[in-house]
Order: C-alpha cells, then sequence, then structure tokens
C-alpha cells in the first residue's frame, strides 16, 4: 500500500472500533449533520476558534467546548468512535460552540482562511516509535507548513506526549521551521499539565506505566 495519496503522505491509525450503541448511532445519525465544521458557513460570532486534532476520547475537547462558550471549537479525529463521543457529549452539555470534522484533519484545515486559529492542541498523538514508522508522525514538514499558514501570528501549537523521542523530533522540526518559539515558562513547566488541565485516559495509562508526560507550546511568529 503506497504512503501517499496524491501528493500528500497518509495518516495512519484506526478509523472504527467496536460497533456503536443505538443511542449512539442515532446521534450520529441525527446530530453530527449539525455539528459537522463543513457545515458551518462561517464562525464571526465567536471571539476566537481553536482546534484539537486527534481527540481520542474527547475529554479534553469536552473541557474545551464547557469552560470556552465564546470560542468555537473544532474538533477532528479520524477514529469514529472518538467522534461518537464528542456527539454525545455535544448532546449531553447542550454545548453550541463545538464542531466535528470526521476524518483526516488537514482536509479540513484546507478550508481554513489564513490565520483562522487562535490555539491548535496536538495531545498525546501516536508516535509510531519504531524508525521505520516515523514518517507517518502528524509533526512532519508539510504539516507545519499547514499549521502556519492557519495559526495566526502569536497563535500558539500546544504538544503533549510522554514518548520522549517523539518530543524530540517535534522540538527538532518546529525549530527547523523557523516560525515558532518554544514557550518556556518555568525550568519545570514542560513537566506540568496545562492550567484546567481536565486528565486524558491516555495520560492515565502513559502515567500508570511509569511514562514521564512532557507538555509543550509554541508560540507562532508569522
Amino acid at each position: 500500500m503506497s504512503d501517499t495519496v496524491g501528493a500528500r503522505p497518509r495518516l495512519y491509525g484506526r478509523s472504527k472500533g467496536r460497533p456503536l450503541r443505538p443511542h449512539q448511532q442515532r446521534l450520529m445519525d441525527e446530530l453530527y449533520p449539525v455539528v459537522r465544521v463543513e457545515n458551518q458557513p462561517n464562525m464571526s460570532e465567536f471571539k476566537e476558534v481553536w482546534m484539537e486534532i486527534g481527540f481520542g476520547g474527547a475529554e479534553h475537547l469536552l473541557h474545551l467546548a464547557q469552560g470556552n462558550p465564546e470560542t468555537a471549537i473544532i474538533g477532528a479525529e479520524p477514529f469514529l468512535n472518538g467522534v461518537a463521543k464528542a456527539v454525545g457529549g455535544i448532546h449531553d452539555f447542550g454545548l453550541k460552540n463545538l464542531f466535528l470534522h470526521h476524518g483526516d484533519a488537514r482536509d479540513v484545515m484546507d478550508s481554513f482562511s489564513d490565520h483562522l486559529l487562535s490555539r491548535l492542541y496536538i495531545l498525546f498523538p501516536d508516535p509510531w516509535p519504531k524508525s521505520r514508522h516515523n514518517k507517518r508522525r502528524i509533526i512532519n514538514e508539510a504539516f507545519l507548513e499547514d499549521v502556519s499558514r492557519v495559526l495566526k501570528p502569536g497563535g500558539t501549537l500546544y504538544f503533549a506526549s510522554d514518548i520522549i523521542d517523539y518530543v524530540d523530533w517535534t522540538v527538532t522540526r518546529l525549530n527547523q521551521n523557523g516560525r515558532f518559539s518554544l514557550v518556556i515558562e518555568s525550568p519545570s513547566a514542560w513537566r506540568e499539565p496545562y492550567p484546567g488541565w481536565p486528565g486524558t485516559r491516555y495520560e492515565s495509562k502513559a502515567i500508570k506505566a511509569g511514562r514521564p508526560c512532557h507538555y509543550l507550546k509554541f508560540r507562532h511568529a508569522a
């Protein structure tokens, strides 16, 4: 199987797990089209637009939306079961500011106007730890060009991982890009979760396994 679709590298990962429960399937059929980001004519009513790529079980995504009702929150996730959890949260909490994309985040980013986002979150992405699989990591030169286009000058890219090799990989590539600077608020800031951090299941698994987590912030220059 080729690693590219056209000229764009593929994103790898599961797209579906266990079958959805009837309630989840009903919400996907009825509510997902309403909150699908592609179906939003504009977001000018919101003060800012933030995005999370690969939101997994949607713990952090729903936390962001609940705590920031005047901000449009966009979540992109290829895993159907994760999207169903986010849709369930939108229903349960009556959220009006959370919009979703089921699929490759880059496809919806292509439709964004320049400098739309004030924040972009990439939290505990698949590390693809084997060297021959490193090319599958979402953090790469081409993707950072997309990020640089859609993130505002002064905007923030949040990246968290429990895999030190991926942390080094990410810092190196953002430094090479030249338009991102690592925000160092204190010597130990990288070990401390972001303010208001709700925790995620993946993070809990990493901590239980004895893997220290790293929480980085990068400021976008232009």
